[in-house]
């Protein structure tokens, strides 16, 4: 089972701010899915981001 995080985690996990987490997820750079009122992040769509974004820099 896939762990689920809430916006503050993986702001604090990429050291970015929680609007920046927000305009992943509006951008659909980050997938995310809602729970209630709840937005809450894959553990695995975070690492396919960071995947994405490493080898966007490496190219």
């Amino acid at each position: 089972m896939t762990a689920l995080l809430n916006v503050d985690q993986v702001a604090a996990r990429l050291q970015v701010s929680r609007w920046t987490v927000y305009n992943l997820i509006r951008s659909r750079e980050l997938a995310s899915l809602t729970i209630g009122r709840c937005r809450r992040i894959a553990e695995t769509a975070l690492h396919d981001y960071i995947t994405r974004q490493t080898e966007r820099e490496a190219a």
